[in-house]
């Protein structure tokens, strides 16, 4: 009883019903109004036209993102017209989104490209000295670097071992950001030594999404943490006030040791990432360490989500501008560590993954646990194929969100009928986010193959070119190719009606999803 009265009146319930209040406030505002448009000779199709021919012509904005506008605004006319409006004119994500191109700014100077690293990787490919000019230049300051190693993790269990042995090193400063923190084996053991390494003088330093709050963690654990001496914030917390910026969460898993080591991949701190709980089968997930200059990135990456919610600036280079001479001999490829921001215009985790497909010779092996694309992603995938490039996607075979799944599975038979080979992992879930290609490329992050990857949450990867553990990504992918079943025609004909009914209205409305 006790538990249930909990849940009746807890935060998470109450912000839910008073975020339900607040669209039916709009919904009966919208039941008001229309019954006095319709009394003015059709003014409501004429506003309903008018957004239309405006989204429409709207620069910038991807066509998925408008065809679900203009069917909202088609059907529902007055409602949708004004949903929209209340989207477009949110004055706190503006706010957020010149505050986050500020601290961009501000650490671009301290990441500056090095210039001789441009003269090699030119003298390699063209294509490649392109793509990080861009990243560099345009997409948030990214530089390519040739001074750091890389090490890759194919489960969950691997890289948790690795990140017990480096933040025992640690002795400056650590700083950990994540989309879930949950109570268990994983983050207890991890704990256990951030409060050992506070004592020792070591700055450490915690932020998770807010959207724990909801599920994994009590409201008030940021204060516990701080009774600690555990610097920590929850990043955009969830509050009862709709606000478009609540879509915009932090989905980076970024772990920065001494500002020389850095972690990142799919592996969040719960039990689950490590198999120590099943939920959804076998939990097959990734990550990598890198060490040396490319940790910079990391660090800023950090920092300028860190600083959002500050009113005073803090001074980087004590974190950024460090000595890498150690780490001088080492000629071990190209790494560009990045983020990807849903507030700068610039469609990053997209755009790498794309110029991937474009430029692939011989294969690109995707590893995704949604897909959920736009016709951009759609277009270069099958082109990929189409033009005799080996194109292979392992997608899970037990789904974490049913809905995600159906609309996954409209895509299907497309990509299939373009020559793209669908297998789905038979023991699980995969939660990896993996490009990899020709044996010279690949991407290992956090973004995922759907619209709120690629349009809505704030990402972090890394692209590697002629590293050596880029073999054994592509290793780690054909051994999980030889788990998972191949999807063919006669398969997606004989999917549940349901569910192929439920993915087809969902991929309707998908990019507001």
């Amino acid at each position: 009883m006790k538990k249930l009265l909990r849940v009746i009146f807890g935060r998470t319930t109450m912000t839910i019903i008073l975020m339900l209040a607040q669209i039916g406030v709009v919904v009966y505002a919208y039941n008001v109004m229309k019954y006095d448009v319709n009394s003015i000779l059709g003014v409501l199709d004429v506003v309903a036209l008018l957004m239309v021919v405006y989204i429409i012509n709207r620069k910038n904005d991807n066509p998925s993102f408008k065809l679900a506008w203009l069917l909202l605004i088609i059907v529902f006319k007055l409602f949708g017209a004004l949903m929209y409006i209340f989207v477009r004119l949110q004055l706190s994500t503006k706010i957020m989104a010149v505050r986050i191109g500020n601290l961009i700014e501000k650490t671009r100077g301290l990441l500056k490209q090095n210039h001789h690293v441009i003269e090699k990787l030119e003298k390699e490919s063209r294509n490649i000295t392109n793509f990080a000019q861009y990243m560099y230049g345009i997409a948030g300051g990214f530089p390519v670097y040739n001074n750091s190693t890389v090490k890759y993790f194919p489960l969950g269990e691997d890289k948790f071992e690795e990140m017990i042995k480096q933040l025992e090193k640690a002795e400056k400063f650590i700083f950990l950001e994540y989309f879930i923190i949950e109570e268990g084996i994983m983050w207890n053991t991890i704990l256990e030594i951030l409060k050992r390494k506070v004592q020792e003088g070591v700055e450490v330093r915690l932020m998770y999404d807010g959207t724990c709050s909801i599920a994994h963690l009590p409201y008030n654990y940021t204060k516990r943490m701080e009774k600690l001496g555990i610097k920590c914030k929850m990043f955009n917390p969830i509050k009862p006030i709709l606000s478009t910026h609540q879509n915009n969460r932090d989905h980076r898993k970024i772990l920065v040791i001494d500002g020389k080591v850095g972690f990142t991949g799919g592996v969040n701190l719960s039990d689950e990432y490590i198999n120590k709980r099943v939920v959804y089968g076998h939990w097959k997930d990734n990550a990598i360490m890198v060490k040396g200059e490319a940790v910079k990135s990391f660090t800023a990456m950090f920092l300028q989500m860190w600083n959002v919610s500050e009113i005073n600036d803090e001074e980087f280079d004590r974190y950024i501008d460090l000595d890498y001479s150690e780490f001088e001999g080492i000629k071990d490829g190209y790494i560009i560590p990045y983020g990807d921001s849903p507030m700068d215009g610039e469609n990053v985790g997209e755009q790498v993954y794309i110029d991937i497909l474009y430029h692939a010779h011989k294969y690109v092996h995707i590893m995704t646990p949604y897909l959920i694309i736009d016709n951009e992603m759609l277009m270069a995938l099958k082109y990929a194929s189409k033009r005799g490039v080996d194109v292979k996607i392992i997608m899970p075979h037990i789904p974490d969100k049913e809905y995600a799944y159906a609309v996954a599975r409209t895509y299907y038979a497309e990509l299939i009928e373009a020559g793209v080979e669908i297998y789905e992992y038979t023991p699980g879930f995969v939660h990896a986010k993996t490009f990899v290609s020709d044996d010279d490329t690949a991407v290992v992050g956090t973004i995922n193959l759907d619209f709120r990857s690629l349009y809505l949450h704030f990402e972090c990867a890394t692209y590697m070119f002629k590293n050596s553990e880029i073999i054994n990504i592509e290793k780690d992918y054909l051994a999980t190719l030889e788990k998972c079943q191949k999807i063919d025609i006669e398969n997606c004909r004989k999917q549940n009606i349901l569910r192929k009914v439920t993915g087809r209205v969902l991929r309707l409305i998908a990019p507001l999803m």
